[in-house]
């Protein structure tokens, strides 16, 4: 396998997190950990490993052992760089599934000889840390499901308001104003919405309104294009998880 590296294959600095920082990134479920990981195996995704020596390693996640607590990766006994990594005795993973990049520690790293291949070996990682790639990223809810944004119309405090959310990304939203709701001016800050995306995603945000625009007339009602902030730890992994989910929905949906 290939051992050249891009910045997008660099480890995410996380000693540069804070303990708060960290724990929004973080997974520590094993079962969420192991679930993550055997995505990683059953779509092939490319993987690199580095060392803190410098040596590294491309190649692909081949088995996902829970019961061992074990994890293995395609391996050519004869590449260099392997044995490098190896003498190292520990690595950083990094891969990634459409837009979340995933990276995890490896310890006790060893390579494995079998009849016709050769695998590293290594303990399963304890923890694993998600990063969207890109978080501006957004996706259209798909049709079943009806997600909202509830709230009070900052000038008239008695009416309340539920706005279907047409798009979310991990730093922003779009929802749809009626034509029967009194307008919203760009700039207004929605302090304590709701915002409930399915039975599983639903957290408090604070919406900032940066653009009004038109849909279409014969639909009538506005768009507005809104960034969330005030999302705790806990509410910035439930969006990130219903952004993966809704992509893979949608992939589905496309194959059939």
């Amino acid at each position: 396998m290939s051992s050249a590296f891009s910045s997008d294959t660099q480890p995410a600095p996380l000693d540069a997190l804070s303990g708060d920082d960290r724990d929004n990134f973080r997974v520590g479920s094993p079962e969420e950990v192991a679930a993550l990981l055997r995505e990683l195996m059953d779509e092939g995704a490319t993987v690199h490993l580095s060392a803190p020596d410098g040596s590294a390693y491309t190649t692909t996640v081949w088995t996902v052992d829970t019961a061992a607590g074990k994890i293995s990766f395609s391996a050519t006994a004869t590449d260099p760089q392997l044995q490098a990594l190896v003498d190292a005795g520990e690595a950083t993973v990094v891969g990634y599934l459409d837009n979340v990049k995933l990276q995890f520690d490896l310890q006790q790293l060893l390579l494995v000889h079998g009849h016709r291949a050769c695998a590293l070996q290594a303990l399963m990682p304890t923890e694993l840390f998600r990063f969207q790639r890109r978080n501006s990223y957004r996706v259209r809810p798909v049709a079943r499901n009806t997600p909202a944004a509830y709230l009070r119309h900052p000038s008239l405090p008695d009416m309340q308001l539920s706005l279907r959310v047409l798009d979310v990304s991990l730093t922003g939203c779009a929802i749809f104003l009626p034509d029967d709701v009194p307008p919203l001016p760009p700039g207004v800050r929605l302090q304590g919405t709701r915002i409930e995306l399915d039975a599983h995603t639903r957290f408090d945000a604070t919406l900032q309104l940066h653009h009004v625009t038109s849909l279409n007339p014969q639909s009538g009602g506005l768009r507005l294009g809104c960034s969330l902030s005030g999302l705790n730890g806990e509410a910035q992994r439930a969006l990130q998880r219903y952004i993966d989910q809704t992509q893979k929905r949608r992939r589905l949906l496309a194959l059939d």
